[in-house]
């Protein structure tokens, strides 16, 4: 009939032509500075860095014990196998919300065996019927809401939005494991440096003890002398297992983040290593850069996006709602009658459904996801400045720490120099050898305190590449 062609190609037009209702989204343009404010020439530049380098920053360390804990931490972390069942979540929601753009249905049927009472059998009229009997039914229905108003349709942008926020909160826990693998090795490296270090000087007090023991015996130096360099060795001494407690706890959290038993890396990282050196100039890269590489901010603008989507998905609740349903089927009272052409029964018909009398809880989810949405962008211009503010502390350490070395490695120096020239004047009988213990002593703070720099511009470096985002590509 010519009535049903209209009613067909009308709706056709609808489901085709009408956009969805609610905000379009588009993507934030935030305003960012065009280079850091803390570069310092000689130490890092504003070049941008390439993706390969970014995704495999620690290997400027040269160290391939470091590289190899990263492949296996990758390869075990359970921090990272929990984003990956996230993902896979969100994945399957994106794939139930498509699910809404198509056709649903499914097949039924019934058997069953009746009494009827007496005044049932009777029937109207004075028709008699059977008081007992069967019944048995098989068919199939369906319905398929058209999307007018686009309703379904941005719930499927925000369910797919929130898929790529969940790949980035993976991409967000992978960068953070590589900075904690990084971050703990040196800080292990560190340590175990600063524990020879403190063994040296604790050696060199006791033997600065055994003398004045002795000369306290001989009347040559008072009770004085003699408890203000016992004091000096048990300070020295009580310095080795705050250095011994933090080897264990950085070797037990690599174990952990490389998802193996606290103990299982005792073996392999005990033996001390020096620290990796530094070279060259570093890049910081372009403030601009962030927002394409930290996945804390990719993840916070995915949010938005679905955030956006879902005000369109309140929207479309002020609007109609259509549906085209049927069903087809067979029905007898007889099982050897069920399939066939006079048992047959079909109906098909459009339906419309409209909450016209909920439009004040309508509009105030409007309004929640409005509200929603504002959080987010919120979100979204905080995790921007915080970005910057974490390359502008990691830049400020490695100027300061690189500025604070260069004094230290000239200390070490002279006080070395002091310790050759106690030791001529003490094989001359110039003076005694209390005054060699004494520039040892001063030596090794020296070397430990050169040691503890050290290893903070290497935090540093971690610190910075980090927060650029690195460790990851698409």
């Amino acid at each position: 009939m010519n009535w049903r062609k209209i009613l067909c190609s009308g709706w056709l037009f609808l489901t085709i032509g009408c956009a969805a209702v609610g905000p379009d989204y588009r993507r934030p343009d935030p305003s960012m500075p065009k280079q850091f404010g803390s570069l310092e020439a000689g130490v890092t530049d504003a070049q941008s860095l390439p993706p390969e380098f970014l995704a495999s920053w620690w290997k400027i360390l040269n160290d391939p014990l470091l590289d190899e804990i990263m492949e296996q931490a990758v390869q075990g972390n359970l921090d990272l196998r929990i984003a990956q069942a996230r993902l896979w979540q969100a994945r399957a929601l994106r794939g139930v919300s498509e699910s809404g753009l198509y056709p649903e249905g499914g097949m039924g049927g019934q058997a069953q065996a009746y009494r009827r009472t007496e005044s049932e059998a009777m029937g109207p009229a004075g028709l008699s019927r059977e008081r007992q009997g069967e019944f048995y039914q098989a068919g199939f229905d369906a319905s398929w809401e058209i999307d007018i108003f686009g309703g379904i349709r941005r719930e499927v942008e925000a369910a797919e939005a929130n898929l790529e926020a969940a790949r980035e909160d993976w991409r967000s826990v992978l960068v953070s494991l590589q900075g904690e693998i990084a971050r703990n090795y040196i800080e292990l490296r560190g340590a175990q440096l600063r524990l020879e270090i403190a063994r040296k000087d604790v050696e060199a007090r006791r033997e600065n003890v055994e003398i004045n023991e002795a000369r306290f015996r001989a009347g040559l130096v008072n009770q004085l002398d003699l408890t203000r360099t016992q004091g000096e060795l048990s300070a020295a001494e009580a310095r080795i297992p705050l250095l011994e407690k933090s080897i264990r706890a950085s070797l037990y959290r690599l174990g952990i983040l490389m998802g193996r038993e606290p103990m299982s890396l005792i073996a392999a990282l005990g033996p001390p290593k020096e620290l990796p050196e530094i070279t060259g100039i570093l890049s910081a890269g372009l403030p601009s850069d962030l927002l394409r590489r930290r996945p804390d901010i990719r993840r916070v603008e995915r949010e938005l996006a679905a955030a956006t989507a879902r005000i369109g998905v309140s929207t479309a609740e002020l609007f109609p709602k259509f549906s085209l349903t049927g069903a087809f089927g067979f029905q007898s009272e007889n099982l050897d009658r069920l399939v066939r052409e006079g048992s047959n029964f079909w109906q098909i018909g459009p339906t419309v459904r409209w909450s016209i009398l909920n439009q004040k809880r309508i509009r105030n989810h409007i309004e929640l996801s409005k509200a929603i949405r504002e959080e987010t962008l919120a979100r979204y211009e905080k995790t921007i400045l915080l970005s910057l503010e974490e390359v502008e502390n990691a830049l400020v350490i490695l100027h300061q720490e690189k500025r604070r070395a260069a004094s230290l490695v000239e200390a070490v120096e002279a006080n070395r120099l002091a310790v050759d020239l106690a030791l001529q004047r003490y094989k001359g009988g110039l003076q005694s050898y209390l005054a060699v213990l004494d520039a040892q002593a001063a030596l090794y703070n020296a070397q430990d305190q050169l040691a503890q720099s050290r290893q903070n511009s290497l935090l540093g470096l971690i610190a910075l590449y980090k927060a650029i985002g690195g460790g990851w590509k698409e």
